[in-house]
Order: structure tokens, then sequence, then C-alpha cells
């Protein structure tokens, strides 16, 4: 299993649990994909406008803009969000700090 943490405030968290069956037939290269398609759509400003996005800065600017309402009804986005960033960062643990502007 796989836990996300989204953090607006201190008292603002939002937790997600990915099982290994959510990510089925999801790759890497696609959970990416997804979050590039949605920092574009979200039409997100980049921390660095010199050089390449990182997947980091990707994230981060994902949930910054998408809002915090989006991860509070905690729908079909968010689920997507949490499925692709544990994909995307292969790790079982993951907290977003948006007020930080941290992953870790």
């Amino acid at each position: 299993m796989y836990h996300l943490t989204v953090v607006f405030r201190a008292d603002r968290e939002y937790e997600f649990h990915v099982h290994a069956a959510d990510l089925a037939g999801l790759s890497q290269e696609t959970a990416r994909e997804w979050l590039q398609d949605e920092f574009d759509a979200l039409e997100c400003t980049p921390s660095n406008p010199v050089g390449k996005v990182l997947i980091l800065d990707v994230i981060l600017n994902v949930a910054k803009y998408a809002g915090e309402q989006r991860f509070a009804r905690g729908g079909e986005w968010a689920r997507e969000f949490a499925r692709a960033v544990v994909v995307a960062l292969d790790r079982p643990v993951v907290r977003i700090d948006i007020p930080a502007f941290m992953v870790g």
C-alpha cells in the first residue's frame, strides 16, 4: 500500500491510500504524462522558468494550482493524482507540503 498526504496548512491535510491493485497497468511514463498534462491544463507556472521542469516541480505545481477543494472532495481527480504521484516517484510514502513547496 502507498500513502500520499497533501498539506495546504497545518490543519488542512488530505490523505490518500493507494493499493497495489489500483496501480495495475499504470507505468511510470504514463503517470508522468498524466501529471504533465495536468500541469499544462492548469496553466501552471514553472518554479524555475529557465531549463527543464523537474517532476517534483510538476507535482508541487499541479497540487497547488488544482487547489485544496479538489483534494478535500477526494473525488476521481484526487485519486488519479495520488496514483500518478506514487507511481512517478516510486515511493511508498509521499508528503506534498504546498506552503513549504516541498515533497518529502
